[in-house]
């Protein structure tokens, strides 16, 4: 009899376990559906006029369902930016050859740009003009920094010897980046220099910067190849980083 009664049990478990993963997969797929839908509005309207309920419409359903998945816009954009950041890092980190410092850096410069130019309203998202009212909670640091931290780590595994600054130095200004950026590689008990976190921040804002003037038609009549300009770009920082090739060492 109480063997009978334990298979009941387990029985039964295994039921409301099959229930819950059936209900999970139900979600996550209305999900991303509804993530789909979004992106595909961002295109047509931007950000700035992103709603619930014209996504809503876009996915058969009834605003009220929505807000079940997302109880506000801001819910929707923070998860279309968590999305939209992860898939530019691992495009990054995906390219990264794992091989010299130079080689590396340039692979992940490149397919940086590569996303950003298929994904333009996903990187006007990202980088372009900030949504009125909104603000990126705090789940969104770690997926906003996955291209910084790998250029950042290429950097540090190369320990490379910049030239001296022509003034000033970053020991004070890039203070707060040095000691977030040391939490997220893999560098315990040897923090990085702020003078090279410096650096790989300043080229970082002129990938991105690059970037941006490409995407928003700010080069045109005065860059025939893009992607050829922003290669020199590239490079350029890479040299005032101090990774240059071996030959040249």
């Amino acid at each position: 009899m109480f063997l009978a009664h334990a298979l009941i049990v387990r029985h039964s478990g295994s039921m409301e376990n099959a229930s819950q993963t059936a209900r999970q997969r139900a979600r996550e797929e209305i999900t991303a559906e509804i993530l789909a839908a979004a992106r595909t509005r961002l295109g047509a309207v931007g950000s700035s006029e992103l709603s619930l309920r014209s996504v809503a419409r876009d996915v058969g359903m009834v605003s009220s369902a929505v807000y079940r998945y997302f109880p506000s816009r801001d819910d929707l954009l923070t998860a279309l930016l968590i999305q939209a950041y992860d898939e530019l890092g691992s495009a990054a980190e995906a390219a990264d050859p794992r091989g010299a410092p130079l080689d590396r850096w340039m692979a992940v410069c490149r397919a940086t740009r590569a996303w950003a130019v298929s994904h333009r309203h996903e990187y006007a998202l990202l980088y372009g003009t900030p949504v009125l009212g909104y603000a990126a909670p705090q789940d969104t640091v770690v997926p906003a920094t996955r291209v910084i931290v790998r250029l950042v780590e290429i950097v540090f595994a190369a320990d490379p010897e910049p030239v001296p600054p022509a003034g000033g130095d970053f020991s004070t200004t890039a203070q707060g980046a040095v000691d977030a950026i040391a939490g997220l590689i893999d560098a315990p008990g040897n923090p990085p220099d702020p003078e090279v976190v410096g650096r790989a921040l300043m080229a970082w804002s002129g990938l991105f910067g690059a970037i941006s003037f490409e995407l928003w038609g700010h080069l045109v009549g005065s860059i025939s190849d893009h992607e050829a300009h922003f290669d020199q770009i590239a490079l350029r920082l890479a040299a005032d980083i101090g990774l240059t090739p071996p030959q040249e060492r």
